[in-house]
């Protein structure tokens, strides 16, 4: 007869840095990684990276029963400490090692110095030596801020009665057409890594009513600059039964300022360590794109030499002014020349040379597109022959239209251009885990 055998060890049975001042008087085990040795006279201070913080603990040949040359940096340990009250540590306790195991131990010097307040290395380096470098307090720590942005998000959309998908990242078409779509073969056919989740959360409208997705994305772009990535994570929503393309910015301002609010209350001791203020979000101005390009020109002094759509330059000076005027960080630019815009966006019935769509500016640099789409399968149809488009390509997408859809809209906001801004960076890289650009593809 077989005998069922089951797995005793509770999931998380060490103490975690959060609950050590919990156990003071206490014997504890806990483990993580050796971050850092700092011998003194008769003693060491041996920082260990847990989980969720990197803890001070105190070898002392006194209370050890090993000797400190087992500990090597970035070595995987369990430990046995006592938990001491100590009034000269910030966190009013210390931690007494006793004994030490170790499961792993590096093989190698480590390629770079990480244990230091920054790692002190050009991006290149930082992104080259990824898989060692997001080991610091502080490149680690942007991370946890952008898994805590997402959480936010999901929260207030959930709470908002969204509901999350998750659309496929191969497709027979993109989203916005062009040249700026991943080919790729796909058995015998032809496919395309997505643009956008936009044809799907479109589509989903006609089932759940509001959705919304975080997810890669991918475009073809040969731009070579700090703000732009060939993949990158998109936060979308989108949702139906709407009157104006205004309720969905009002969603956004509802949805980022619940997210600063969370990030304010959850993440205060990394928000100081990386030195990050936080945005005061109220209800963010909107602007024309004309009346923009036109305040921009005069405040400035600058000739225009694009009508369609902004220099990265011109929305800079936008936010300067904005900020000036109204005391925001945040600028939402709306009706965009609908030659600047995808096929699906909803024209102005009072001005057909300009859309009911808008961009979100946040400190110089958009990180937010949206807009109302078009539901009448008249119109989608009309818009596509005018731009010289076949709707036999797009038959699966134009059943949501052809078999009725309520109006409509939503928005994709860029996580690692907010993020970026946020904690901010000069470049959208050092908000992105493993960065993909026309230069780098590992690691």
């Amino acid at each position: 007869m077989n005998t069922v055998k089951y797995n005793t060890l509770s999931a998380n049975p060490e103490t975690e840095a959060c609950e050590l001042k919990n156990h003071i008087g206490e014997t504890i085990r806990l483990h993580g990684a050796v971050y850092k040795i700092r011998r003194m006279s008769g003693f060491a201070f041996v920082l260990i990276r847990m989980r969720d913080a990197i803890v001070q603990s105190v070898y002392s040949e006194k209370f050890a029963s090993f000797p400190l040359n087992l500990l090597a940096e970035e070595a995987c340990v369990r430990l046995t400490a006592q938990v001491v009250a100590e009034e000269r540590s910030r966190t009013g306790y210390e931690l007494r090692l006793m004994e030490a195991q170790v499961l792993s131990a590096p093989c190698e010097e480590l390629p770079i110095v990480i244990n230091q307040k920054k790692v002190n290395t050009s991006l290149e380096n930082l992104l080259d030596y990824r898989p060692v470098t997001l080991r610091n307090e502080k490149e680690r720590a942007i991370f946890r801020i952008q898994a805590a942005i997402c959480t936010a998000f999901r929260e207030f959309l959930n709470r908002e009665h969204f509901t999350e998908i998750h659309s496929p990242k191969i497709a027979a078409i993109g989203a916005e057409g062009g040249a700026n779509i991943f080919k790729l073969p796909y058995f015998e056919k032809e496919a395309y890594l997505a643009q956008s989740p936009q044809f799907y959360k479109q589509m989903m409208v006609g089932v759940f009513e509001r959705v919304y997705e975080i997810a890669p994305v991918f475009r073809a772009e040969k731009h070579d600059t700090s703000r732009h990535l060939n993949e990158y994570t998109s936060v979308d929503f989108e949702m139906g039964y709407i009157e104006s393309f205004e309720e969905i910015m009002a969603t956004e301002n509802r949805m980022l300022r619940y997210c600063i609010d969370f990030l304010r209350e959850h993440c205060s001791d990394l928000l100081t360590l990386l030195g990050c203020t936080l945005p005061q979000i109220e209800e963010i101005p909107q602007i024309p794109f004309a009346s923009a390009k036109e305040w921009i020109a005069n405040s400035c002094k600058r000739k225009i030499t694009d009508m369609l759509d902004f220099e990265p330059e011109e929305e800079r000076l936008l936010c300067e002014l904005v900020k000036k005027e109204t005391g925001s960080e945040l600028v939402f630019v709306t009706h965009y020349p609908s030659a600047k815009r995808p096929f699906y966006a909803m024209d102005n019935p009072q001005n057909p040379e300009e859309t009911l769509s808008f961009d979100l500016l946040f400190r110089g640099l958009e990180i937010t597109t949206g807009g109302q789409r078009i539901h009448s399968y008249k119109e989608q149809i009309e818009k596509l022959h005018a731009r010289g488009m076949h709707e036999e390509l797009f038959e699966s997408y134009l059943m949501l239209h052809k078999y009725g859809v309520a109006p409509h809209g939503g928005l994709g906001l860029g996580l690692e251009r907010f993020t970026a801004q946020l904690l901010g960076f000069e470049n959208v890289r050092s908000a992105t885990l493993f960065p993909r650009d026309i230069h780098r593809l590992i690691p």
